[in-house]
């Protein structure tokens, strides 16, 4: 019947279609008028009676003072800056985290009309979905100051770059926020080892959210959107990883041919970060001798999280000689891991722990010349390279059921990190979404 009814309509359209005229056979008639602009005094006269506004933007720091603040954003108002200063809402500005998003807008003469500042909300549950919105306005000849909370809106976006000294260089380079530069890190720990691995020439593209404020993309760190799709190509070959996220599961990456990209080791006991370290022969920096160093050193700040590589139970949580304080987990298959020089232990003896559970932060208690983590892999009592049992670990498996909708998804998003790896100029600073 569709297809009938579809059949019907072009010949009536056919039927229709040759009563309209022939363009060729209407009459044509050349119609020419003289415009004469305006004098140019006028003009500039008109001009010179425009008022101006200028805007310009930048980032609160944590030295700033009402003054210093005004002074970047180039606003020439005293009044403006006692207002920051005395008025209870309008110090929200330079109060709490830097980092805060500033547009100013002024007059010519550099008064200030508007300010807009916009920064994490403050409540805990809206942290990662809103944002607040401070607007100081001029009303009447007078400064007026509130805050709103609005929700933050995601775009999803594609970059691409190329390694030419580190991963984080790169990103920057082409405008891809930090916090999505370690989930790719974190995504392909597994298949690169980014401390050791990573080659000039390097090349990546990826397709992540983004979540902006009012349309601008937000620069506090711990709202950042998700990994999408990725692909790394180190050393000539090619690694691809894609969320997905079957029902009743909390999802994960996966490689095109719909392999995990998880293990049921982590690479990693903390976020990417520098190793000082490795799994090598070294000198001992107290001892002053060469010995074997059969773990991984993390060089971080002080109260960084640390968290376990795996499911496992506490074997031990407590303070060990050199190691200062530590906590040693018993993982599958007569495997234990071992993180040292903590500066608090936030697991006890016999609890189960899951994987990317935090089990203290780094510290430099112990024998250590500065705040760090030790962390050690055993296999059956003997010391194991970490970075080798992460990658040799046991796969975890996407269901059969899920397969066939897997293979959808990874097309489109393929298709995309396709279209980014071949015109790499043009997604390579953020200039395409």
């Amino acid at each position: 019947m569709l297809v009938a009814g579809l059949m019907g309509f072009g010949v009536t359209a056919f039927g229709i279609a040759p009563l309209a005229p022939d363009a060729a056979d209407l009459p044509r008639r050349l119609v020419t008028e003289i415009v004469t602009p305006e004098d140019i005094p006028s003009q500039l006269e008109a001009l010179a009676l425009h008022s101006l506004e200028l805007y310009r933007s930048d980032l609160t720091r944590s030295a700033d003072t009402a003054d210093s603040l005004l002074t970047r954003l180039n606003v020439a108002d005293a009044a403006a800056a006692d207002f920051l200063r005395s008025d209870k809402t309008a110090r929200k500005l330079l109060e709490g985290r830097a980092g805060k998003m500033v547009q100013v807008r002024t007059a010519e003469s550099g008064a200030l009309e508007e300010l807009v500042a916009r920064y994490p909300a403050e409540s805990s549950e809206q942290f990662n979905t809103h944002f607040s919105r401070l607007r100081i306005t001029r009303v009447n000849g007078e400064l007026q100051a509130q805050v709103e909370v609005a929700q933050l809106e995601s775009q999803v976006k594609l970059a691409s770059g190329t390694i030419r000294s580190s991963l984080f260089a790169a990103t920057d380079e082409s405008r891809i926020p930090d916090p999505i530069a370690t989930q790719m890190a974190e995504v392909f720990s597994t298949d690169i080892d980014f401390h050791r691995e990573l080659r000039r020439g390097d090349t990546f593209s990826v397709l992540f959210e983004g979540l902006t404020a009012d349309g601008e993309p937000i620069t506090w760190n711990q709202a950042a959107g998700r990994v999408l799709a990725a692909e790394f190509v180190n050393n000539g070959r090619s690694y691809a990883a894609v969320w997905f996220q079957e029902p009743h599961s909390k999802g994960g990456y996966y490689g095109f041919n719909g392999e995990s990209k998880r293990r049921s080791f982590l690479a990693s006991p903390m976020e990417f970060s520098r190793v000082t370290s490795g799994f090598s022969m070294r000198m001992h920096p107290i001892h002053k001798v060469w010995r074997a160093h059969l773990g991984v050193d993390y060089g971080a700040p002080t109260g960084t999280p640390v968290r376990s590589v795996g499911d496992g139970v506490v074997e031990f949580a407590g303070r060990q000689n050199g190691y200062g304080n530590v906590v040693q987990i018993r993982h599958s298959n007569d495997r234990t891991t071992l993180y040292a020089h903590l500066s608090r232990v936030d697991v006890r003896q016999g609890q189960r722990v899951e994987q990317g559970a935090r089990v203290g932060a780094v510290g430099a208690t112990g024998w250590a010349t500065g705040p760090h983590l030790h962390f050690e892999v055993k296999v059956k009592g003997q010391h194991q390279n970490p970075a080798v049992i992460a990658k040799n670990s046991e796969a975890v498996v996407l269901s059969v059921a899920a397969q066939a909708q897997f293979a959808v998804v990874a097309k489109q998003f393929r298709q995309q990190l396709e279209l980014a790896a071949a015109n790499p100029q043009l997604y390579a600073a953020g200039r395409a979404e």
